[in-house]
């Protein structure tokens, strides 16, 4: 009988109870705006904002209505203005071109190699280009950062990590966003704590800090906020700093702040589910497992393999034949954009050069949701669903 699986890439686990707990106490006192306080009360979104900077070890933290948003901010308060250019990663989700373009920026994309992250050697060929990199933690890779940050201080380059993927992840012992000038986070539902929607950014900069805490639309309220720079700092520069407006609520940091305190036992549980999906698909005829170096720390949250130099073809046989037993795969290949997946060159409001080795990485990039609504077992079986419609694609 062959076997087929029967649960939901997209059901995530339900919101603890004493998030929910902590959201209805904000819905019964009605103070959902950030700046809405009684007397003495201190507010779910600023005692988020120092929590967060606590946990990854950062001097100021913002909370914000996405990670988009938080990727603007950042770009707008290293000061990138209409018409610069800016590196990025050829592989990487739609926002991150899209909050250079929302700056009024150019995207300048460099190339992804075979362990899924920025490829360092690209990346230095292309370092004169521009003074600021917008970095993505695709998918919950994270490159070598040391040599990361030689090539871009060397070059003068001002880094901001994306990493909607990797909270909870550090490499060498650093958190995931704390190399770069600022880190961004995203809570939407599918990444490691969910709000629906929501973004948090942190930095150690004060200028930093402060440029985006106005941006996001403080008015002149920013001395409520716990993990920000004292109020000289915004003295400098509060009447330069354009208010645009993308504020976190209190009933979204009500819900967060629970899901914070349990974030590294949801990376264990993640990283259990992971292991098993890897160690299933290890040694399949034709397919390639991502390894992970030794001075990462990851979050299992997504697992990605390679088809490397199948036919457009055979991948959309794997991908059906996996589809009909009940296994939701995404292909990071295809020139047309379907569902969250796209490239480099389906961005048209950004210009591309063309980049062959990353195309053929691209071509071969299959990958997958992994909910903590999983499983172990479950995990076991869609490796066995996986290593068998790719065995049985590769040989025919």
């Amino acid at each position: 009988m062959t076997e087929r699986f029967s649960g939901s890439f997209t059901q995530q686990e339900p919101i603890p109870e004493e998030a929910i707990e902590a959201a209805v106490a904000v819905l019964r006192h009605g103070r959902l705006h950030r700046y809405n306080l009684a007397p003495g009360e201190l507010g779910e979104t600023a005692l988020l904002e120092q929590e967060f900077a606590a946990q990854v070890g950062a001097k100021y933290c913002l909370a914000v209505a996405s990670g988009g948003y938080a990727l603007a901010t950042a770009l707008r308060a290293v000061e990138v203005k209409p018409g610069d250019p800016v590196l990025t990663n050829a592989f990487t989700l739609a926002p991150v071109p899209g909050s250079i373009a929302s700056v009024g920026a150019k995207p300048i994309f460099v190339g992804v190699t075979e362990s899924l992250t920025i490829d360092l050697e690209d990346l230095a060929a292309k370092a004169g280009r521009a003074k600021v990199l917008l970095l993505s933690h695709m998918r919950g890779h994270l490159c070598d950062m040391d040599r990361l940050m030689e090539i871009c201080d060397a070059a003068g380059i001002t880094v901001v990590e994306d990493c909607a993927h990797t909270m909870g992840a550090a490499w060498n012992g650093v958190p995931s966003g704390r190399q770069g000038a600022i880190g961004c986070y995203s809570c939407q539902t599918y990444k490691h704590v969910n709000s629906g929607e929501g973004g948090l950014l942190v930095t150690d900069d004060e200028d930093l800090a402060a440029k985006a805490v106005m941006l996001s639309g403080s008015y002149m309220l920013y001395e409520r906020h716990l993990a920000a720079p004292p109020p000289e700092v915004f003295e400098r520069i509060k009447y330069d700093t354009p208010n645009i407006s993308g504020r976190m609520d209190n009933l979204r940091a009500a819900i967060l702040r629970p899901q914070l305190k349990t974030l590294d036992a949801q990376v264990e549980r993640w990283n259990e589910r992971y292991r098993v999906i890897e160690e299933g698909l290890r040694g399949t005829p034709g397919l390639t497992v991502i390894e992970r170096p030794a001075a990462e720390t990851y979050v299992g949250s997504s697992v990605q393999f390679l088809l490397l130099d199948w036919s457009e073809e055979r991948v959309a046989e794997v991908i059906r034949r996996c589809a009909e037993r009940g296994v939701e795969l995404k292909w990071f290949g295809g020139a047309e954009p379907v569902g969250f997946t796209s490239r480099y060159d389906s961005w048209r409001y950004a210009e591309s050069e063309p980049m062959p080795e990353s195309d053929r990485i691209l071509a071969g990039i299959i990958d997958m949701r992994v909910p903590l609504t999983f499983s172990l077992e479950d995990c076991r079986l869609i490796a066995r669903i996986i290593r068998a419609e790719v065995g049985a694609v590769h040989q025919s």
